[in-house]
């Protein structure tokens, strides 16, 4: 069963907005979720309310950030008519919101929302970046950018964000959602994952700065060996020290670094903050 789009709202394509309105996959992605009561959830882009509805149902509270101020208007209506009250709209750009403000003095909250593609790296970035805001992420995302956070190395898909995301969190698919489910139907379909905060990988680096540094730098030029990829961070090491740190880690210097392990990047990165010049 679906859900009609309102009259008079029509997308924005500008926005990349395709609204979700199957309403079998709304049920399931709220089921998948393990929501509970005492929850405080940030939903990002609840377009006309498909998802906040329901979700009101199941949760605590629900601040919602819209950044089209149409559909605000639209949805603050819906909600009065509805008489729910645990819903805050909020109009703006969740990629500038302050965080601060949303979630007051809440316990870390969790997040969820369906992301246009344009938004997913910048917003994942904050994300962990503010980790200190959050508990957990229940993302609707295009699919191909859903499966390079929870691709393996070796595989084309596999890049710093992965390495950085699989850092912070333990990635997991929830459910695959095809195109027929949005209106209007996009060209690709997409994926819901979650992304848990609370289950970091175990090994940790001994800078993080270092780290975040040698797997960007490793990925700056994904056709290159990872040896010379890493001369891009050159400045930050004395000389033949990135060669040295290689050798020491036992990862080969003509590998390239989608072949490179989370476990192998902290090795590397714990072995070459002994020689920063830098941090």
């Amino acid at each position: 069963m679906s859900v009609k789009p309102a009259r008079g709202l029509r997308p924005n394509k500008r926005l990349g907005q395709h609204f979700l309105v199957d309403q079998g996959i709304i049920r399931e992605i709220i089921t998948k979720a393990g929501l509970d009561k005492s929850d405080d959830i940030l939903e990002i882009g609840p377009g006309m309310g498909a998802l906040t509805i329901p979700l009101a149902k199941e949760v605590n509270s629900v601040t919602a950030v819209e950044k089209d101020g149409r559909m605000v208007n639209h949805l603050r209506q819906r909600l009065g008519e509805a008489n729910i009250s645990n819903v805050l709209v909020i109009e703006g750009d969740i990629l500038r919101v302050d965080l601060d403000a949303i979630t007051g003095a809440k316990n870390r909250i969790k997040v969820m929302g369906n992301l246009p593609y344009n938004i997913s790296s910048p917003f994942l970035e904050r994300f962990i970046t503010n980790k200190q805001y959050f508990s957990r992420a229940v993302l609707m995302l295009q699919y191909e950018f859903a499966e390079r956070l929870c691709s393996g190395p070796g595989t084309k898909d596999y890049g710093a964000i992965t390495v950085m995301t699989r850092y912070e969190s333990t990635v997991t698919r929830l459910l695959r959602v095809e195109k027929d489910a949005f209106s209007p139907r996009p060209k690709v379909g997409s994926m819901v994952i979650s992304i848990d905060l609370e289950r970091p990988h175990p090994v940790r680096a001994k800078d993080i700065r270092v780290f975040e540094l040698v797997v960007r730098g490793a990925f700056a030029q994904r056709r290159k060996t990872i040896k010379n990829s890493l001369k891009v961070i050159n400045g930050h090491f004395e000389n033949d020290h990135i060669s040295w740190a290689l050798d020491e880690c036992g990862i080969d210097p003509l590998r390239r670094a989608e072949t490179v392990s989370l476990d192998e990047f902290i090795s590397l990165s714990d072995t070459l903050s002994e020689k920063s010049s830098v941090f």
